[in-house]
């Protein structure tokens, strides 16, 4: 059980915020008059008091922390940080909130809040970093979707309410094409994975139009793992053997672990229906709890491959993220 510390807002974005002591949130859109209001999965960010002494630790001596003793006592070196400072919607006390999962579900009174990423890229330098100096938003800051809305107020108790089963599995899709890219070939891949994915329940959180090459893959491929954190990201595009088809080399270098059995059974498969999937080099990994899994470019080869492995999946992910039953039923089994 936590408590709200601190309501904050901003009429712009990539500015401080300031405390506000209360707020009105609505669902599907945020905090009313704030800058981040709007209809995307960063409606609402929450930082832990406990972390700004990881900022204080940068600035001073590579310290560490975030507690409203903290924060007191980076305040008293003259760095003048108030709540909001870096951007945060709401200061919370008493909650981990890094070591939460994306899905987790925080209530707060009337409000309900889905968490949907965990930290963020820092692409410009903001206000707060040129202010601050740096900026922890990007490493222990969270964010989350408004699910019910209400009223919002400093003082009022938080609890944790944990993943459970029965809500869609979220998926990414990811489309490796320099054409595409381009502007010169229309992608019909990635739209077909992800119209195969949502009829069978999944909910598609990015879907990504990408150069071939290793490093805009393997850079997009860490940040949906770990800040997004789908089960399932499936790629398309770039498993052949011209020089530009380097996914599998991408995909491998941010694995943890392998799960080579998906990759085997598409290219078994799809020998039984022309000779030339020999030629396939796609691979399926694991890195954290999601799912990788490469798939070949072209539409017909893209739906055989679901075609094998897509009715197998929900176990297999459900034991990845813990969620299986001891008897292996799946949640959608249930």
């Amino acid at each position: 059980m936590g408590r709200i510390l601190a309501v904050c807002s901003s009429p712009a974005r990539g500015t401080e915020k300031r405390r506000v002591g209360s707020g009105r949130f609505t669902p599907e859109w945020g905090l009313v008059g704030d800058a981040h209001g709007g209809d995307w999965h960063r409606q609402v960010s929450l930082l832990a008091q406990e972390s700004v002494a990881k900022l204080q630790s940068k600035i001073t001596l590579q310290v560490s922390l975030l507690s409203a003793e903290k924060i007191k006592a980076f305040n008293e070196r003259g760095a003048g940080v108030e709540y909001g400072a870096f951007g945060e919607n709401l200061v919370v006390e008493g909650v981990d909130l890094r070591a939460l999962p994306v899905g987790t579900r925080l209530r707060c009174g009337q409000v309900l809040l889905e968490l949907t990423q965990i930290g963020k890229e820092c692409h410009s330098h903001c206000a707060v970093y040129q202010r601050m100096g740096a900026c922890i938003m990007p490493r222990e800051g969270v964010f989350a979707r408004v699910v019910e809305g209400g009223d919002l107020a400093e003082g009022d108790v938080l609890t944790v309410e944990p993943c459970v089963g029965g809500r869609p599995y979220r998926a990414a899709v990811i489309t490796l094409s320099d054409q595409g890219a381009a502007g010169r070939r229309e992608d019909r891949s990635g739209p077909a994975i992800a119209a195969r994915l949502e009829a069978s329940g999944y909910e598609i959180v990015e879907r990504l139009l990408l150069p071939d090459g290793l490093e805009p893959l393997r850079s997009q491929l860490i940040r949906l793992c770990d800040q997004r954190q789908p089960y399932l990201i499936l790629t398309t595009g770039g498993t052949g053997f011209s020089p530009r088809d380097v996914t599998p080399e991408a995909t491998l270098a941010v694995a943890e672990r392998q799960a080579p059995g998906i990759a085997e059974a598409i290219r078994a498969h799809s020998l039984s229906i022309t000779p030339r999937a020999m030629l396939s080099r796609g691979v399926s990994v694991l890195r954290g709890g999601t799912l990788i899994v490469n798939l070949p470019g072209s539409v017909k080869a893209v739906e055989e491959s679901l075609d094998c492995f897509l009715e197998v999946l929900p176990h297999g992910l459900e034991v990845l993220r813990g969620e299986a039953g001891d008897c292996g039923v799946t949640r959608s089994e249930v």
